[in-house]
């Protein structure tokens, strides 16, 4: 009898905590709605009894029952020292007076009670913007403790969380699903780097091996002329798998954050990139040139070294077939260093500039075969240039070729 199949086993469970279950009584949690709408229905409430307090109290005092009257009797007549009565006239002429005196005295506590009212809200609605605007920065703290974290996570650190404390409220479920988004996103982007990392090593073992046989046998005199010739294009070939297998290689460690940085000099790291590429300048018969001034950043000397080696290269091998140039220049410009490769060549158009850097990417030639590279110069210079905290850019050249600028933070 056959052997039964071997059961399959279920894939591993995720390792993150599955979501609580929702209270069943949701009206109790102390979510950002109930706090805003108590804080400031109590902040309206305070402010009222306030302004209702303070306007009793300048009532009070315009009205002030205690106070003498506008008006006297002295002698049997009737004197004020605030209003100008007369002193012979007829009742209704006297009792008219007296009611201008009352009104008038009314209109002088109304206006200072309107003018003393209108200070107290003032001064009210100062102290409620003031408490409104430091209570709404407490509140949307957490907000701005996200945005920070999240524009940590675009310069490609995965290892950083919120890991918000606080009420059970809608910004800490924000903030925990954020989280096992970072979570998700890590092991994915680990795994990723983890498999290009292991294969590529993987790779290189048979591949120098290969080398080695190839080489072993191109050095037999009694070869013919047709393993001779199959040995160099098998070499050739194997030369191309062991460029591409480095290029994966760099790229996968290059999309990390550089963890030791030491200062290096891009002045420096353009000339060995140039001294590596003057052979292959010289036999294409293009003029290497630029004046590079000292511009020292905090990095990998190795990979910065590995950005101005793929541009210049580049700019070698699509250039012009004569009177061809390659400009390469350093300098520190806005507390920013800047590394500049500019060539001549065909024309390329606008449309076409994001897809350079693109992997196995290049413009209007087929993707792989051919002799120029691999495909990888380009991304790969992205990708370190990003792990530096930096950028890369690059414009079409008037009259053919291409400028590419790399910024690096000093």
């Amino acid at each position: 009898m056959a052997a039964s199949p071997t059961p399959l086993k279920a894939p591993p469970k995720p390792t993150w905590e599955p979501k609580p279950q929702e209270s069943p009584y949701p009206w109790l949690r102390p979510t950002i709605r109930i706090r805003l709408t108590l804080l400031y229905g109590g902040m309206f409430l305070i402010a009222g009894i306030l302004l209702l307090s303070i306007i009793y109290m300048l009532a009070a005092q315009a009205l002030d029952v205690g106070s003498d009257l506008p008006f006297e009797v002295v002698n049997g007549q009737v004197t004020s020292e605030v209003c100008e009565l007369p002193i012979k006239a007829s009742p209704d002429d006297f009792n008219a007076a007296l009611n201008a005196c009352a009104n008038q005295q009314r209109d002088h506590a109304l206006d200072d009670l309107l003018n003393r009212s209108l200070l107290a809200l003032v001064g009210l609605s100062v102290i409620a913007f003031a408490f409104g605007y430091a209570m709404a920065g407490r509140v949307l703290s957490p907000l701005g403790r996200i945005t920070r974290t999240a524009r940590r996570v675009v310069g490609t650190d995965l290892t950083r969380r919120i890991e918000l404390d606080g009420p059970d409220d809608e910004l800490k479920e924000l903030a925990d699903t954020f989280d096992e988004m970072l979570d998700r996103l890590e092991r994915a982007f680990t795994a990723q780097q983890r498999f290009v990392g292991n294969a590529s090593h993987e790779l290189r073992t048979p591949l120098a091996i290969n080398r080695t046989l190839l080489e072993v046998h191109l050095s037999d005199p009694e070869a013919s002329p047709e393993l001779h010739q199959l040995g160099k294009t098998l070499l050739a070939t194997n030369e191309r798998s062991e460029q591409l297998v480095e290029g994966l290689l760099l790229l996968a460690r290059s999309d990390n954050q550089i963890v030791e940085r030491k200062p290096v000099n891009l002045a420096e790291v353009a000339d060995r990139a140039i001294d590596q590429t003057r052979a292959e300048a010289a036999a294409k018969r293009v003029e290497v040139r630029g004046e590079r001034a000292q511009a020292v950043v905090q990095g990998n000397g190795v990979l910065l070294e590995r950005i101005a080696l793929n541009l210049v290269q580049n700019a070698v091998r699509y250039n012009v077939a004569e009177n061809g140039w390659v400009e390469v220049t350093t300098e520190l410009q806005h507390g920013q260093a800047l590394l500049v490769v500019t060539n001549t060549g065909p024309v390329v158009p606008a449309y076409e500039i994001d897809n350079l850097f693109e992997p196995f990417r290049r413009l209007r030639t087929e993707r792989t075969g051919s002799d120029k590279g691999v495909g990888l110069g380009l991304s790969i210079a992205r990708s370190v240039a990003r792990a530096h905290g930096g950028r890369i850019i690059a414009e079409p050249r008037e009259g053919g070729g291409l400028v590419m600028r790399v910024t690096l933070p000093v």
